[in-house]
């Protein structure tokens, strides 16, 4: 693509940006704002990965604190007197629309109006809004037999147990923001994928989390994700060799090697990662790699083992899903029916599954089969994710178009259209319990959750909400079920991990740390919860009924 020139400050040539400097920018916002998909999307198109930019050395909000800055200078020149003084007073004068979209010129004549005659009245507007939505708020959860939002974390909590600094061990190393995080289903193992181009391997200590645990915490195994050579991309590419690679290996550097998806096969003994530079990796339990999976001509966002763990299964920004033989690393067949990247997979049993896409459409496929066995169409914006139910029997799927549906192989149209969320649905877990499961005495459950800030449990037989869990502030990008199905981990960009009874849809514990979390996870024994942070941590916290 070609490139703009670097902008410059007027009057200030010492003073410039680059276009690449603001595409980065907008590419860390995105993933620190936890648009998973549009940020590695963005960065795929505006060829972030043949920049030099050093992420590491990039603060946390560079683009807020940026553009924040820009609008506080913009905000003092307007409020500066002819003689160049400031003006007593507050600067309250303006609002981020004003500053954003007026000439300093016609900012400094509104400034002017609105002091000489004191007029107060957009602020009184502003409290009145703030105070009607409040109420809206407040009435609506009353209504859903929830009680009302508070400001106050310890008052909306109610007698939710806040659990202390003190009782949770942090898993530090990683120097970039940690996306993902997965228990071993067979050992106290916690791994890690972050933007570091690293995924770690942490050994949590038994017992109490905590201090105790943290002194105790060995150093994990780091799976370093070097790039993939040229030869070893053009022996997998096979009789595609002389094609042009649309995302060679050559222009894979640091900034293009984030861990984006990772999963453990059903033994624990070998842990698959996906990463930005479109390879997926196979590594046992001792970190020794073990297969480089090179077919995908785009970053990986989705990956998933079989039940069997004879193959594995990936989604890509190729539009592609490629089905790999676990143990030669060969691609046994490659899935290309989406027109738009492919955001998410499920195996549905060891040889079929689905993909769902941006370009709105879900496909069920068979390994060996060249055609879609089912297509569902719905959806009216990009499904985010897909999963179906412990049985294989029904699928469910989430969209940008703010619904969740669930489906099933027996009819065309959906089974139930989900639509109590007020805007987009990022993911969707269905609960471990109902008929073929280990808890087959409670009702199969469906999560879901938004950017609206809330959790909806539904009942998936009636399709119907039967709770709504509102504490989060910001959007909810992670929701786990406990292995017994009694209780739901949610993790939001507030910072905030919560665990709820999910019979009673009440809160029952609460933690809050330093950083968004883009994943929780539970163990294996449902005791202990990890979360995966913007803030380069991963922390482990202890769960009793």
């Amino acid at each position: 693509r070609p490139r703009a020139s670097p902008v410059r400050v007027t009057g200030r040539d010492t003073m410039s940006i680059s276009s690449d400097e603001v595409n980065y920018l907008v590419y860390r916002y995105l993933q620190e704002s936890g648009f998973t998909h549009a940020a590695y999307t963005f960065g795929y198109e505006s060829y972030i990965q043949k920049t030099s930019i050093a992420g590491t050395d990039l603060p946390p909000g560079a683009l807020i604190s940026f553009i924040q800055k820009g609008l506080q200078y913009l905000e003092l020149e307007a409020n500066l007197n002819e003689d160049g003084t400031d003006v007593d007073g507050n600067f309250s004068m303006l609002n981020s629309s004003d500053l954003l979209s007026k000439p300093v010129e016609e900012l400094k004549n509104i400034v002017k109006e609105k002091r000489k005659s004191g007029d107060d009245e957009d602020r009184d507007k502003e409290k009145a809004r703030v105070k009607r939505e409040k109420l809206e708020a407040d009435e609506e959860a009353n209504a859903n037999g929830a009680a009302p939002m508070d400001a106050d974390d310890d008052v909306a909590d109610g007698a939710a147990e806040a659990i202390d600094d003190e009782d949770v061990t942090r898993l530090e190393g990683h120097t970039g923001e940690v996306f993902i995080c997965a228990w071993s289903p067979a050992t106290s193992q916690l791994a890690s994928g972050s933007g570091d181009a690293t995924a770690r391997v942490w050994s949590v200590p038994a017992g109490p989390s905590g201090r105790q645990a943290q002194g105790s915490l060995g150093d994990p195994i780091v799976l370093v994700h070097t790039p993939v050579t040229d030869d070893a991309a053009e022996g997998a590419e096979g009789a595609e060799g002389d094609e042009k690679r649309e995302f060679e290996s050559k222009d894979r550097n640091k900034n293009s090697k984030d861990v984006t998806t990772l999963d453990w096969n059903g033994e624990g003994s070998l842990l698959a990662t996906g990463s930005y530079d479109g390879a997926a990796r196979i590594w046992d339990a001792d970190g020794t790699l073990v297969n480089t999976l090179s077919k995908h001509k785009g970053p990986i966002f989705s990956l998933k083992w079989n039940k069997k763990g004879d193959y594995l299964l990936s989604g890509s920004v190729d539009k592609t899903a490629i089905v790999w033989d676990a143990k030669t690393g060969e691609a046994k067949q490659q899935f290309n029916f989406h027109a738009a990247p492919t955001l998410d997979v499920d195996w549905r049993n060891n040889v079929s599954f689905a993909t769902s896409s941006m370009d709105h459409m879900i496909y069920v496929c068979k390994l060996g089969e060249s055609k879609p066995i089912k297509a569902f169409k719905g959806h009216k914006d990009e499904v985010n994710a897909i999963k179906w139910d412990p049985t294989g029997t029904l699928l469910a799927s989430c969209s940008d178009d703010y619904t969740a549906r669930v489906w099933s192989l027996k009819q065309d149209e959906c089974v139930h259209e989900l639509k109590e969320h007020t805007k987009e649905i990022y993911t969707i877990k269905w609960s471990p319990t109902g008929p073929g499961t280990n808890n087959p005495d409670l009702p199969l459950m469906l999560a879901s959750a938004s950017y609206d800030a809330t959790i909806k449990l539904w009942d998936a037989e009636e399709g119907r909400c039967v709770h709504t869990l509102r504490r989060h502030t910001e959007p909810v990008y992670s929701v786990a079920f406990s292995p017994d199905g009694k209780y739901l981990a949610s993790g939001s960009f507030d910072n905030r991990l919560l665990i709820w009874d999910v019979q009673k849809g009440e809160l029952v514990k609460t933690y809050k740390g330093d950083g968004g979390i883009f994943e929780v996870c539970w163990n294996k024994d449902g005791t202990k919860v990890a979360a995966a942070y913007s803030n380069n941590r991963v922390t482990v916290l202890d769960f009793k009924p």
